[in-house]
């Protein structure tokens, strides 16, 4: 996913209201940019950091701009557009670059399922293997990092991401696939867990999806202000590892 128009760039001045960043372009303006991402964003907004936003032409919107990346003191890029997760897995896969989802014939986003009125990210059909099982993918985005490469999800509790478990338990349950997919959006990350620490309830119910036969995959991301995209797999650490 290349960046068009190009990024600008600037320095982290806060993060406010979940939806909110304060930047300071080179020239030293004061801008209000667009933060899209619902999460804490725990450790991912150390002020003057540097970061880099898209603009759009829309003239209906209030901001104009929005935050796409962060850079760490360390050097590390984290993609701060969390919904951008599942078009990255989506262009990853159709450019076979994830050999666990090839094979299918087809795939639809944002699919109705369930029983607690969800829907699933990307649902894989026309599998040409002698299983023909359809394929319900739950993409979530990984940005926080902890000692030592460890990446954790959620950031902060996530009754949401447990509901999005116990479903897919469900989908095993009905005879279907079902796969979790970290989208790690962090270069400093290289492996993923369960963040025990944060969200008890969603760890305990990672580790039930996974008994019933749920797979987890980590893909890495590739970050620059030029362009993003999916690299290579990363382990996942289950709880009971």
């Amino acid at each position: 996913m290349k960046y068009t128009p190009a990024l600008a760039s600037g320095r982290l001045v806060k993060r406010y209201k979940r939806f909110l960043a304060d930047i300071e372009s080179p020239a030293g303006e004061l801008m209000t940019i667009h933060c899209p991402n619902t999460g804490s964003m725990k450790n991912c907004t150390e002020p003057n950091s540097e970061v880099w936003y898209s603009t759009s032409d829309n003239p209906k919107r209030k901001y104009a701009h929005t935050w796409e990346l962060a850079k760490t003191p360390r050097g590390h890029y984290i993609g701060i557009h969390s919904a951008k997760a599942n078009q990255l897995v989506l262009e990853a896969i159709h450019a076979n670059k994830v050999p666990e989802l090839q094979g299918y014939a087809d795939i639809r986003t944002e699919v109705k399922y369930g029983n607690e009125n969800s829907r699933i990210d990307l649902l894989l059909t026309g599998d040409t293997s002698k299983d023909s099982k359809d394929c319900y993918v739950e993409v979530k985005s990984v940005t926080l990092l902890e000692a030592s490469g460890r990446g954790f999800f959620p950031d902060a509790v996530s009754s949401r991401g447990t509901k999005h478990l116990r479903e897919l338990i469900e989908v095993v349950a009905n005879g279907g696939r079902a796969v979790l997919f970290f989208c790690v959006q962090h270069s400093g990350i290289n492996t993923v867990e369960p963040a025990g620490h944060i969200d008890p309830e969603y760890t305990s119910t990672i580790k039930m999806a996974v008994e019933a036969g749920v797979e987890v995959l980590a893909y890495k991301c590739r970050m620059s202000p030029q362009s993003i995209s999916i690299s290579k797999s990363i382990a996942f650490r289950s709880p009971e590892s």
